[in-house]
């Protein structure tokens, strides 16, 4: 896939996943939480230009940092979404302010990479763009399908840090 291609669908997987996760949504049974992750990893892997030819080292460095960056703001965005079990027992979620937080550091942290490695001469492909991507999806669904597995069927809050509507059962009986 072109560069261009490729920027368009990081633009576009993004775009999509942004809107649907600060809009309160169902999660569903977890079967296929890990596909869209791996097609866009798969899809990043495949371009041969993901590592420059003439600073490979330090090019896998930076697609490494970016794999990190990736990985922690996945982390970041599903411990700081809602999640809730309605009385039907639907699992529901929703992104909060601090999400937004996460995602904005990890975006400019994505441009000091971007902007390190321009100055140090290294080509950079959209790819590693791409795959730290798929991490940040990979890890976000995976541990909100975890977080899920902990409110058990009996209707449940897990809190999400700065969500300010949640508030524990104990303090609200005193």
């Amino acid at each position: 896939m072109s560069e261009l291609g490729n920027a368009l669908l990081i633009v576009a997987v993004v775009a999509v996943v942004i809107v649907r996760q600060f809009s309160a949504r169902p999660i569903g049974n977890g079967r296929r939480w890990w596909l869209v992750p791996v097609i866009l990893a798969v899809v990043a892997l495949r371009d041969p230009g993901i590592l420059d030819a003439h600073h490979r080292t330090a090019s896998a460095a930076l697609l490494a940092v970016e794999m990190l960056i990736g990985i922690a703001t996945g982390a970041g965005w599903a411990w700081t979404t809602r999640v809730w079990t309605e009385p039907d027992g639907v699992v529901w979620s929703k992104s909060t302010k601090a999400s937004a937080a996460v995602w904005g550091v990890g975006i400019a942290l994505r441009v000091g990479v971007f902007g390190l490695g321009t100055l140090l001469g290294i080509q950079q492909s959209s790819s590693a763009l791409m795959i730290g991507l798929a991490g940040t999806l990979l890890v976000r669904s995976g541990i909100l399908l975890w977080r899920t597995q902990s409110l058990g069927h009996a209707g449940g809050q897990a809190q999400a840090y700065g969500d300010d509507r949640f508030r524990s059962a104990r303090k609200e009986r005193v």
